[in-house]
């Protein structure tokens, strides 16, 4: 084979495994306990000190903030929870789109994408291919009210397997 074909396949090939590498491509959160901008600008400073965020865009009406993250880096969403709780408010809402590939789900079945493991509730058995979103809900990622209410359909807490709606 020609060096100047073997270049062109390994360039192709470091730009596929990139892509399937950035699998969350924002977070939509809505936080609770907002009552002015200042609440908002809190929120915003501390999730803008993490370092895979790359920007952040508040909503004042809704109090809601759409994430976006640094290509290529690793989304920790227990980390962007915290830092909501960490500038004194709660997480009400948490939605997060990811890229899927030929990624099989079926009822209370965990999924492995990327570096997270989710466990689909309410979903019947399909196949996910690209853009999807999902939300969250475990305690701390939903209301308290709503988590109560939904509590006796979710598996016990297991470690590192988020709940997961479409």
């Amino acid at each position: 084979m020609k060096p100047f074909k073997i270049l062109v396949i390994a360039v192709i090939a470091m730009a596929v495994s990139a892509a399937t590498n950035a699998q969350v491509t924002k977070v939509t959160l809505q936080a609770s306990g907002l009552t002015c901008s200042m609440c908002s600008n809190s929120i915003n400073r501390s999730l803008k000190t993490l370092g895979f965020v790359e920007h952040v865009n508040p909503n004042i009406q809704t109090s809601t903030f759409e994430i976006t993250f640094k290509p290529g880096s690793s989304v920790d969403f227990d980390a962007l929870k915290r830092k909501v709780e960490d500038a004194g408010f709660s997480v009400a809402n948490f939605k997060a789109t990811l890229y899927f590939k030929n990624v099989q789900v079926n009822q209370m079945q965990p999924v492995t994408v990327d570096d997270k493991t989710f466990r689909f509730l309410n979903v019947t058995q399909q196949l996910l291919n690209g853009l999807k979103e999902i939300r969250l809900v475990d305690k701390g990622f939903i209301s308290g009210k709503e988590y109560k209410r939904n509590a006796a359909l979710m598996p016990a807490g297991e470690k590192g397997i988020y709940s997961v709606t479409i």
